[in-house]
C-alpha cells in the first residue's frame, strides 16, 4: 500500500483501486482509522491527538488527497504529500 505522508508517527497511505468513499488510511501504532475527505472516521479508530492531527494535516492537503485518490482509480503512481509541521 502506497505511503503517502508521515507525521508524528502518523503514517498516512492509500490503496490502488481504492473502494467508495473516497478515503485515505492513517496508522498510528497499533490502531488504524479510514478518514474520508469530510474528516469522518469510515472505519477503525484513532487516539484523540493522532485523529486532531490528521484531520489538520487533511484541511492543509485536500486537493493534493483528491489527487492521488484519482491516481489510485487509475493504478498510477501516486505523489507524496507533506507532512504535517
Amino acid at each position: 500500500m502506497p505511503e503517502i505522508s508521515r507525521f508524528f508517527g502518523i503514517v498516512i497511505y492509500m490503496n490502488w483501486r481504492e473502494h467508495p468513499p473516497m478515503h485515505f488510511h492513517a496508522v498510528y501504532g497499533e490502531h488504524e482509522a479510514l478518514m474520508t475527505l469530510d474528516g469522518k472516521v469510515y472505519a477503525g479508530s484513532l487516539p484523540g491527538r493522532a485523529l486532531s492531527m490528521v484531520r489538520e494535516w487533511m484541511a492543509l492537503h485536500r486537493n493534493e488527497i483528491e489527487a492521488d485518490w484519482n491516481l489510485a482509480q487509475q493504478k498510477k503512481p501516486l505523489n507524496p504529500i507533506d507532512p504535517l509541521e
